[in-house]
Order: C-alpha cells, then structure tokens, then sequence
C-alpha cells in the first residue's frame, strides 16, 4: 500500500507494526501541536476542506461548474463556475443574496431527507440548458434561470413548493411537480398542470413513491424523451399503504403525521407509468403485466427516443425484468431478465448504459461479482471478469468505442479508475494513482472524466482528466497547505494502519485502525465502530474525516472490521445475512473484538461498540449475543423490530414476516433485551421518519419492564441525523461522559 506522506507535518507520521501484535511506532509529536477537539469537528468551515458538490461541466465543455459550501456555514452552498476560457472562478448563485429564506414545505424536506441532505442549505441541484447559455436553479421553494451574461429570471413564486424541476433535455420546456400534479411549460413561459386533477391526497403523479426514494435510489416520478416529444410520467396511489402516525416531539410543541408506511409485510403503493406529450394529450399507460405488485426500478429512453425502457422487478426482489415498450401505445415485451443467485437478492444499479447503436452496456453479479456486460443482437458479451466488483460504470465514449468504470481489481479497500475497448475488452487499462480510493463521472460524450480521490491522509480532490486518465485541471486540490482547515491539526494526525483476520468459516474480514501515540508498556482503551448491514463498506483506504482523530485524540484506539454481508466482496460475501440479520455480523464483529483482546497494547477491558442506525441495532445484538465481551455499547437510532421498517429493503434481506415470522423473530432485537448486562446508551431524535422513534421505545419499555438498566438521550425535533454545530457536540461530549463512567481509566 502506498500512503500519502504528510510532508507538511514536522515527520511522516506512517505507521510502520512489523506485527499485528506490535503497536505502532510513530514520531514524537512537536509540542507546538494543536490537538482536534469535537467542537472543531462539526464547526465551520469543516476541516474536510473545500470539498465540492454537484460538479458538472456544461454541454459545451467551457464551464466547469460546482456548489461550495460557505466558509461560515459548512451546511449552506452556492454556485460556482470556472470558465475555461479566460481560467477564472466566480460565484454564479450567491445562495443568501439570491434566496427568500422561507421555510421549505414538508413534501420538499422529506425528499431532502431520502436524499440524506436534509441538513442542507441554499443550492442543492441545478441544471445546465441545452446550449450552455443558462442553468436552471431551484432554491427556497422556488425556480430560477440564472444566465451566464448576469440576468437571472424568476420562473415560479407560489407558496407551495415546486418539487423534482428538471429542463427537457433540448431545453424546450421546465417542468415541475405542484400540488401532486406534474406541470410543464416553455422556458420563460407559463408552465401547466399536464396530468389530471387528483381527487385524493393518496394519488401523486410525477413524484417517486416512499419506497423508491428511500431504498431504490430512485428520486425521478418522470423521465423526458430526448427529442422532447414525450414525457414518461409515474403515478402512485398510496391508498392500499398502511397509515403510521409519526410523532416529531419537538422542543416546544409535538406534531404528528399520518404518514403512508409500507412496512414488511404489507401493501405497498400501486404504482403505474403513463406516456403523454408535453401538453399531458395523447396518454397511454405502459403495460407492466398482470401482477400489480411489482416494483418500477428504473426507466430511461432509448438514444433516438423510439423505445422506452422500464426495469421491473418482483416484490421477492428475486427477478428483475427490463422492459421494451412501444411509447405510442404503451405495449411491453421482455428484452431479458436478470435473475438473483439462489439464497440471493438483486442489487438495483444505475450502472448501465444505452447505447446508439442499439446494444447496452449492463452491470450485474450474474457470474458471482458485480461486472460489466454488453447486450447486443440478444446475446451477452462479458466485458469484465475476476474475483473483484465493478463499482459504478463513469461513462462511454461511443466514437472510440471505449468504457470508463471504477473497480476493486486492484484493492478491495481502494477503487481504482479503468479503461477498456469494446471492440477487444481484456484487460483493463489502470487510469488512477494507487492508494487512494477513487471516484469517477463523465460528461454525456465520453470525453472528460471528473475523478474524485482521497486517501487517509488527503481529504477528498477533485480533477479533470482527459481519456487517457491525464489530469488537465485541478476542480479541488484540496492541498493541506497553510490556508487549509485541517492545516492546524496535521502535527497531531494519526496514521491509519489496515489488516485482515479470519472469519468463522475462514473468509477474509478487512479492518483499521487509528492509534494515538503509543506509550510502551500502556494499554488503551478501544472506540469500535461499526454498521455492519448490507450494501455497504466502511474500511476503505479513503478520507474518514476529523471524527475518528478527535476520538484517538482523547486517549482511544478507533477501530472498525467489514463483516460477512458488506458490500463490495462479492455476491456470497454480501449474501451471508439472507435471512440471518443479527447473526453473521455480530460473530464477524465478536471475532474482532477477539483479535483486539490478543493485542498487547489494548486494554481488553475496555472495549466500547457504537453504531448508528444498522450499526445502532448491530450494537444491540452485539450486547445480546456476547455478554461481558464489551465494557459498554452506544446503540444510535437502532432497528429494534423489523416489522417496523419497510418493505423494499427489509423483505429483500429478511423475506415476508407473513410467510417467515421465525425469521423476523430471530433478527429483531427485542426479543433477547434481558440479556443486555453490558452498560448502554441509547440515542435516538424524536421526530425520526426513517427509523421511527417506536423502535427506541419499544426497547425502552422493554428493558425497564425487565429491569434491565440503561442510559438514554432523546434529540426533541431532530430525524435520523443528529448533527450540527452545536448538536453534534452534544451528542459526543454525551457519549464521552457514558464512557469515562462505563470504563474507566484503571
């Protein structure tokens, strides 16, 4: 592995064990050192740097545009463009100048939250125009065009929120949905409702039903034709989904919602696609078959708009169906399916790509390991192969016949950016520097790549780089010079050291860990981090962020191990929690905690767990499983019951509670709470809409009525995340007190 050496700093602080067993050895520390404190952390500006969101480069390749966040408000951003041609940065949306202030609607923060940016200010998203003279800009609840010669005209000014804007893609129309109707209108004119009248608040036209935004990764309720001739519009009908009144307890008042739930096990939305012109004349409705309880997992149009596309996969998430269908009439065939491996699930991805040739180039882990494959003529043509994953497809360039895509070939721990011929695949072409962790995207025509890198030692940077993988441009290089926010702290930054053990049944488990400067003969105590679920890593070779420093800073060892059913390792790696929530992962876990205790450096007394969310439930049967092994355990917004939590994502791990109760008995945490003798903290925001708050409070009840003692804080008005610049603080200095208290210094 190669790290980046912090030169900066008064020494390299590389770790260098020859053992598993040896601590590291590292340089002393100048005494001038400023240690990173957890206020720090969550204040402005963050220490990650200017880290840029959003990046795009506009049709005609001049600019090259992103949104940065303030350096007085790391959670507020505005537009930047830097313009090729004269090699200058401006600001092209100052949010706070541009902006009203007025308070998003309810509709438009519960899409924020599915997207995971709900703390988010100013501008989120924007569009570029076909022609690159303007960029289409929703902030507050409103619309604007903002034009590159300095005029910025306001589209809409209502006070109900115009949800999912989007230009057509040659520019010709805005559209929008208000009022659960999608509306639609000429570029500087007045836009209209295309879809019909609804006449129940259930019916919902040009949105993403609940479960598509929250676990499909699905936001769009329609999709334009290229040529702007047609648009492809969903409906839903929430009226079959269970109502869950969800209390949001705030500070001062408590307000409750009668929110359309899908829990496991029950109904979900009915679910429709429609075709129509962008007058709403002319609607046909697309053929998904007899079974109406499927789910729509994507849509896209063909490159010459002739044939619309439309994934369909069954409620078991065993089968996945891709559609052609006629746009004119609304007729279906199945161009192929995609089948899931026995005692497996399908993983939706947008890593695909339509070609104008007809042929499409198709991500699936039909062969084992996630790869690349073309579809052409109806027959299959493996592009990759090995025991390594394909991790997002970047783009195409159809003109020299070539594909970019991010893949673990050469690191399970870091992605790597690759090119390959289509013509002639073998092998493929390495693009990126090893030892970092990778990203990549690309402009329509395959032409420029933006990549994305960061390593232990680097918060992330941003460049562009042309076919050859040849940087022509920084975007961010986030240099950690003098002006750099974590520049103060680079004196005090301890170096991540990487390892492998050996699960149960010999697999493979990768871990790191964060030392501070170790004192011979001293054993330390150990923050253990982990989440644990499915679809996703944690032990990566890339930026972890100022938390887990602040944590060593305070005397701990940090430490996280990726258990049997993360993400990135295969189709048997991931698959081993099919049905089996709450078991392989926790002895995956324990068997670190094992490997921990036989280290001469760690106090094995004062080993503490903490998650969030999968990770806070993973704390919860942790404790259960394996009484004493932990000193303490902080379980944060944990699943406790997971017929609580919804279909898409919880029948396509545990199945239908209806038909495999014995299953869902044995995942939830509520059932073996007595045996939680370790010391516990709860914590949990009141007005959680994802994980809701019944979960806490069902343990709650639970182990009081067991008499099971245990710590809580409750976040009034906080949802699934509970951070900012002064909550945030609170919520660590709470953890850090649990701990002095749970396992003290011997």
């Amino acid at each position: 592995m190669r790290l980046l050496c912090l030169l900066a700093a008064a020494s390299c602080l590389v770790a260098l064990p020859a053992r598993a067993d040896e601590p590291p050895v590292t340089a002393a520390i100048p005494q001038a050192a400023m240690p990173l404190t957890i206020e720090r952390v969550f204040a402005s500006p963050s220490l990650n740097g200017a880290v840029p969101r959003g990046v795009k480069l506009s049709p005609d390749g001049r600019w090259l545009t992103v949104l940065r966040a303030r350096a007085d408000d790391r959670e507020r951003y505005d537009l930047w463009g830097f313009d090729r041609k004269s090699g200058k940065w401006s600001m092209l949306v100052d949010s706070k100048a541009l902006g009203s202030g007025k308070e998003l609607s309810e509709a438009e923060k519960m899409q924020r939250e599915r997207q995971r940016i709900g703390d988010l200010k100013g501008v989120v998203s924007y569009d570029w125009t076909a022609d690159s003279s303007a960029i289409l800009v929703p902030l507050d609840g409103d619309l604007f065009l903002v034009h590159l010669g300095g005029k910025t005209e306001r589209l809409t000014q209502t006070s109900e929120a115009e949800l999912n804007p989007a230009l057509s893609p040659k520019s010709t129309y805005v559209s929008f949905v208000r009022g659960q109707r999608l509306w639609a209108g000429k570029v500087g004119a007045e836009a209209a409702p295309i879809t019909p009248a609804v006449t129940s608040d259930t019916v919902h036209w040009g949105e993403a039903e609940f479960v598509a935004q929250e676990e499909m990764a699905r936001q769009a309720g329609y999709w334009w034709a290229p040529d702007d001739s047609r648009i492809a519009v969903e409906r839903f009908d929430d009226a079959p989904v269970g109502i869950v009144t969800r209390t949001a307890i705030g500070a001062e008042s408590t307000k409750t919602f009668q929110q359309r739930y899908p829990v496991a096990g029950s109904a979900n939305a009915l679910v429709s696609l429609h075709v129509m012109k962008p007058d709403g004349s002319g609607a046909v409705k697309v053929d998904f078959g007899p079974d109406p309880d499927i789910y729509l997992a994507r849509a896209d149009w063909a490159p010459d708009g002739k044939t619309l596309y439309v994934q369909r996969e069954n409620r078991a998430q065993s089968k996945l169906d891709m559609l052609s269908v006629d746009p004119a009439t609304g007729a279906a065939t199945v161009l192929f399916t995609e089948q899931a491996a026995p005692g497996s699930w399908i993983n939706l991805t947008d890593n695909y790509r339509f070609l104008k040739d007809g042929s499409l180039i198709w991500w699936s882990e039909r062969d084992g390991f996630g790869h690349l494959y073309r579809y052409k003529g109806g027959q299959w043509q493996q592009l990759t192969k090995g025991d390594w994953v394909v991790t997002a497809l970047a783009g195409v360039d159809e003109k020299a016949g070539r594909v970019y895509f991010t893949a673990t070939r050469d690191d399970v721990l870091a992605p790597q950016v690759y090119v390959l011929d289509l013509a002639h695949p073998g092998t493929p072409k390495l693009l990126t520097e090893p030892g970092y962790a990778h990203a990549a995207s690309m402009d329509k025509a395959g032409q420029t790549l933006l990549i994305s890198r960061s390593s232990p030692s680097q918060p992330p940077q941003v460049y562009a780089a042309d076919g050859a993988g040849k940087r022509i441009a920084w975007v961010e290089e986030n240099k950690l010079e003098a002006s750099h926010p974590y520049k103060p702290f680079l004196a005090t930054h301890r170096a991540t050291t990487f390892g492998t053990i050996k699960a149960a049944d010999g697999t493979e488990l990768h871990w790191k860990m964060i030392t501070p400067v170790m004192e011979p003969g001293k054993r330390y105590p150990v923050f253990f981090e982990h989440y644990g679920g499915p679809h996703a890593q944690t032990v990566t070779r890339g930026w972890a962020g100022g938390l887990s420093q602040a944590i060593v800073a305070r005397g701990y060892i940090y430490f996280e191990i990726d258990n049997r059913g993360s993400a990135n390792r295969g189709v048997k790696f991931e698959s081993a929690l099919n049905r089996a929530m709450g078991s392989v992962e926790v002895e995956d876990q324990k068997a670190g905690a094992l490997f921990l205790k036989g280290l001469p450096y760690i106090d094995g007394k004062r080993i503490a767990i903490y998650g969030w969310s999968y990770g806070g439930y993973l704390t919860l049967k942790m404790l259960e499983g394996d009484p004493d092994l932990y000193a303490a355990g902080i379980a944060g917004a944990p699943v406790t019951k997971w017929e609580l939590y919804d279909t898409h994502y919880t029948e396509r791990y545990l199945g239908d509670p209806n038909k495999e109760p014995q299953v869902y008995a044995a995942s939830n945490a509520l059932g073996d709470a007595a045996k939680i003798s370790d010391p516990l903290l709860l914590i949990h925001g009141m007005a959680d809409d994802n994980v809701v708050f019944e979960n806490s409070s069902m343990l709650i009840a639970k182990l009081q009525a067991e008499a099971v003692p245990f710590q809580m804080m409750l976040y009034p008005g906080y949802t699934h995340r509970v951070s900012g610049p002064k909550i945030g603080v609170h919520v660590w200095e709470t953890i850090f007190a649990f701990l002095d208290k749970a396992m003290p210094a011997n």
